[in-house]
């Protein structure tokens, strides 16, 4: 450490912050480094230990370190990034529904987001019929009450534990009954996907809405997504609407706000000259 700049408009901790990021994204401070203590920190770069303790916590919610109980702070490994293109990856999606099986089986939607293949990936899921709360039965036009089937999915790389994303699902339950395949949580992960899954029912979807929103995680999703302190959550509200103008789907993805990119492209139309 050379000392924080004191003149920089940025705050002291902030400054130490992105000292040590440069210091472990450029190597430095490889994977499994044991960091300096802060008492090391704070002489070395002449600030307070709140101020040290502070840009440990920057880089804890950046997910670059990760503290160990009882033994310090270490720099984490890279993390798998997700990278949603949703603009594009809900249209690569119908557009696989028409292919043949062996087609579908290739790969799916994760890897499509993530860049890893079927191999590399580990799937879980977890069907229950709910009735509808009141919350569930107006994001589906549906009275309360009535029968959902609620899916709860989420996939991991074989390389770590913490799943990618969580996805809780929902789909009017008798309109899924049509085909006995789609209430066995066995047959996942079906190649295609849902469209595909909606497709042997007869079901074609004209549009697909996002609603994105930013939140501290619960404490189960901060356990299972292992999400440090301070870090949030990006979910996204989805909801299928078919050909007809009926709400066939609504699924609630919650996703690690530090290892998650959702990007969206869209076309402008030309002023008329």
């Amino acid at each position: 450490m050379t000392g924080v700049q004191g003149r920089d408009w940025r705050p002291r901790y902030l400054q130490l912050a992105e000292e040590l990021r440069a210091k472990i994204m450029g190597g430095e401070l490889a994977p499994g480094t044991l960091m300096p203590s802060e008492t090391e920190l704070a002489e070395s770069s002449g600030l307070s230990r709140t101020s040290v303790r502070n840009a440990i916590r920057q880089l804890r919610e950046w997910g670059l370190v990760r503290a160990e109980q009882g033994r310090g702070t270490y720099v984490r490994a890279p993390r798998q990034r997700v990278r949603r293109r949703n603009a594009e990856r809900y249209q690569w999606e119908k557009d696989r529904v028409l292919l043949d099986e062996d087609e579908r089986l290739k790969t799916g939607a994760t890897e499509h987001d993530t860049g890893l293949t079927v191999d590399d990936l580990k799937f879980h899921a977890e069907y229950t019929r709910v009735e509808a709360d009141m919350e569930m039965a107006a994001a589906l036009q549906v009275d309360s009450g009535t029968p959902l089937l609620r899916r709860v999915y989420w996939t991991s790389s074989r390389h770590e534990n913490a799943p990618l994303t969580v996805s809780y699902s929902y789909l009017p339950y008798d309109l899924v009954a049509a085909n006995p395949d789609l209430l066995d949580e066995g047959k996942e992960p079906w190649p295609g996907g849902t469209q595909h899954q909606l497709h042997t029912i007869g079901i074609e979807l004209d549009r697909i809405d996002d609603e994105i929103r930013a939140r501290p995680p619960s404490p189960d999703e901060a356990e299972l997504l292992d999400i440090d302190p301070g870090v949030s959550v990006l979910t996204v509200r989805k909801t299928s609407v078919d050909t007809a103008g009926r709400v066939v789907e609504v699924a609630d993805v919650v996703m690690p706000g530090d290892r998650t990119e959702l990007v969206y492209s869209h076309k402008l139309q030309r002023w008329k000259t």
